[in-house]
């Protein structure tokens, strides 16, 4: 995967209570949430943003308040993985 470097503020670690050494994770997992809150990015997707498991993403999700939008895409993939796993 590409990479993009981005700017942040200094104190945007102190503002989400996190050490510096942590941040990067916790903006990717933040803008995973929001991104798929909009409906932008598929579970599968906002997980790999984010640099965690569909299951650590649902985790995530669901302690954030954010509900699962499960669309047909997502029941393709679904299929998909069933039909290469057996």
């Amino acid at each position: 995967m590409n990479e993009i470097l981005v700017s942040f503020p200094q104190d945007l670690a102190r503002i989400l209570r996190v050490s510096g050494k942590e941040l990067p994770k916790t903006v990717r997992i933040y803008l995973a949430l929001e991104l798929y809150r909009e409906g932008i990015v598929s579970l599968g997707k906002a997980a790999e943003i984010a640099g965690v498991s569909r299951w650590e993403m649902m985790e995530i999700l669901t302690s954030k308040g954010i509900p699962l939008q499960y669309n047909e895409e997502d029941l393709k993939e679904d299929i998909e993985t069933l039909e290469r796993l057996l």
